[in-house]
Order: structure tokens, then sequence, then C-alpha cells
């Protein structure tokens, strides 16, 4: 593999790692430049207010003795209790927590990183981005995972007035960063479109994949595999629930833990290890502007696989998404029908995993090596 180890960059990294898809290309990331010689630090936000980052601890769940962890702990705790399950909260008061979130967010990472001894600062996560707003000497990359003023509406967790503003600002932070990535370009052409960005700053670095040790196997009855999320609501979990009683070979794994009502198969947690043992991956989302052009990261763990994916038919530009089957609540058991016939699965599974293998981090990030080529390097080494 090229190492490029005469003029090494620093690189600082921000991002939350949940455990989940955001966790995987901050980590696939450090993982690309150290490969090639860059010095990289991966700051792990998603603990941010707690005394400690080690998952299972005490100190996890206790706010850290710092006034501003203090204070960022009461806003998530406010957030969490006032925008849950309460309607009038969640519409009204997620827009004010929100911003006191990244407020502060912002100012405890200004004061705690050394922003001026990298060459480049790149943020993974809307919780984190304003950090790119503060004054340093390194050229800054907001790789975004989705337009964030969006999904929150779309998630009613916006007034109209409150989207428009918080809209407003997003595209101010988009075209104020030095280099702006999305984690799937439809969003780029999305942002382009309901933004009005104006894109001049826009690179392509796309979401990517490690391709499975063991491939899927055909089998009848197929089996499918839901994997991912279960908190959001453009899960579309009622949707799940629905294809689930039409076709009873469905698997849920990932979390929170779903309604119990629902009736789905919930299996918990697990690793994407599990997905050779079934014959189709499933996704299920929202039909709203964000999620037609939008992109789902457990897709390209379903194509490492080698496993057919199941699209609800709302869903755009899945051109760069070969081994993708689209469907319907009223063709869904059909779609499935015909896939029993093992020459069109082998033929869907090899598209598949052919796309996988186009898709792979030492693919998709390359241009972010391109991009550190044309950084100057300024600094002394750590």
């Amino acid at each position: 593999m090229e190492r490029r180890n005469d003029h090494p960059r620093r690189v600082l990294v921000i991002g939350e790692l949940d455990g989940y898809a955001n966790s995987l290309k901050p980590v696939a990331i450090e993982h690309f430049l150290r490969e090639r010689g860059h010095e990289v630090r991966l700051v792990d936000t998603y603990s941010l207010s707690r005394a400690s980052s080690a998952a299972g601890s005490l100190g996890r769940r206790l706010p850290a003795a710092r006034p501003r962890k203090m204070a960022l702990y009461a806003v998530e705790a406010a957030t969490k209790s006032l925008t849950g399950r309460w309607g009038f909260g969640r519409r009204r008061l997620s827009y004010h927590l929100l911003l006191a979130n990244h407020r502060m967010r912002r100012g405890i990472l200004k004061s705690s990183l050394p922003l001026d001894d990298f060459d480049l600062v790149i943020c993974e996560t809307p919780h984190d981005a304003d950090v790119l707003t503060a004054d340093t000497a390194a050229e800054t990359l907001y790789d975004c995972p989705t337009p964030w003023a969006d999904e929150l509406f779309y998630e009613e967790r916006l007034t109209e007035r409150q989207h428009a503003k918080l809209r407003r600002r997003e595209k101010t932070l988009f075209e104020g960063v030095d280099h702006l990535t999305f984690h799937w370009e439809s969003y780029a052409r999305y942002a382009r479109e309901r933004y009005g960005l104006t894109g001049d700053n826009v690179m392509v670095m796309n979401f990517g994949c490690t391709l499975a040790a063991e491939r899927a196997r055909f089998r009848r009855p197929p089996r499918v595999v839901y994997l991912g999320s279960l908190g959001s609501r453009f899960i579309d979990l009622p949707l799940l629930a629905r294809l689930a009683r039409a076709y009873p070979y469905i698997d849920v794994y990932g979390g929170p833990a779903p309604d119990p009502r629902l009736g789905l198969n919930y299996l918990g947690h697990t690793s994407p290890d599990i997905l050779s043992g079934y014959q189709l991956g499933l996704i299920t989302c929202t039909d709203d502007p964000l999620r037609r052009a939008g992109f789902s990261a457990k897709h390209l763990e379903y194509l490492a696989a080698g496993l057919p994916v199941l699209v609800p038919a709302w869903r755009r530009h899945l051109e760069n998404l070969r081994g993708s089957v689209v469907y319907t609540e009223r063709t869904f058991g059909s779609v499935i029908g015909s896939l029993t016939d093992e020459r069109r699965w082998r033929e869907l599974s090899d598209e598949a995993y052919a796309q996988a293998r186009q898709l792979t981090w030492d693919i998709v990030l390359r241009p972010l090596e391109d991009l550190l080529e044309d950084i100057p390097v300024h600094r002394q080494a750590w």
C-alpha cells in the first residue's frame, strides 16, 4: 500500500464514537491516514459532558467535575426529559436546547483542543461542527452526515420558523469551512437544491465499507435482516412492523429496543458478522424529501456481505448502490418471492459485492489523501 511519509500532516478528527454507524467513518479516517504516514489524533466526544468515557463505567453516567461540562450535562438531561415523548417539548423546545448544546460543546472543544497545532481539523458530527468556526490557522473540513436542519424538521423537532433559522445557520457553517463533504454525494445535491448552497468548497468523500470475511449464501426461504439504529423516526418502525407481519422471516438487530407491541423479531445488538447468515438486507425509511435523497450506512454493510438490499421505492440515487432492489408495501412479498430463484439471487449478490469492492474505505477516502497533499506543512513535529 502506498505511504506518503515525506511530508506528514497533522490531522485532528472529531467524532462521536457511539458504537453505531457514527463510529465507523472517524475510525476509518484515522486508520487510513496513519497508514499513509500522517499524524492523527482522534477525539471522541460521545461522552464529552461525562466524568469518564470508559464504556460501562459509573463515570460515564456522571457529569464531569468542570463547570462547562456540568452545564452541558444539564442541557443533555433537559433535552432527554423535555423533548423525548412530550410532543410540545419535542416540537417547541428542541431548537433552543440544541443551540445551547452546540454552543457549550464549541466552547469546551475550543478551550481544550490545540487547534492551531494541526494542519487539518475534520469534524464528523453536527453536534460539534461549530468548533470549525473558531479562529485557527488549521484548514477545516466538515464531513456532514446529513443536512441537519432538515433532518430535525422531518423528525418533528422544529417549528417551521425554527427550521428556517437553523437552516440559515447551517448554510453559513457549510459555506464558512474550507472544505465540505457529505457522507453520501446525493446530500450535496440536496443541499444545493434545498439550501441554495453554492457548493464552491464541496468535495466528494462518500461513506465506505469493509468487505465481509464471509459472503452470504443462497437458501430458501430467504431470510431478511435489519441491522441498525431503531431510535429515530426516519427509520419508520411502523413500516418495519408491517413488513414483518407480511413476511415472517425478518430478524431485527440494533437499538434501542423497539416497543414489544410492534411484534418485531428483535434479537438485540450484534456485529455485522452475522450478515453472512442471511439472504437479503432491509432498509426502511420515511417518505420525505430528505430521505428520498438520503443514504443509510447499513446499506453498505449489507453490500459488503454480498446481500441484495431491499430499498423503499421512494429512495432515489441508487445508481452507485448496485445490488439494490426497490419495493413498496404492496410489492414487498412478490419482490422477495422473485429472489427465491437462485440464479436471480446470485446475480444480485454478485452485483452487491462488486459494488462494495468499489466503496471500500481505501477507495472512498482517496480525496482526503489528495487534499492533504495540497495543504502546506508549517508545523513542528509532535
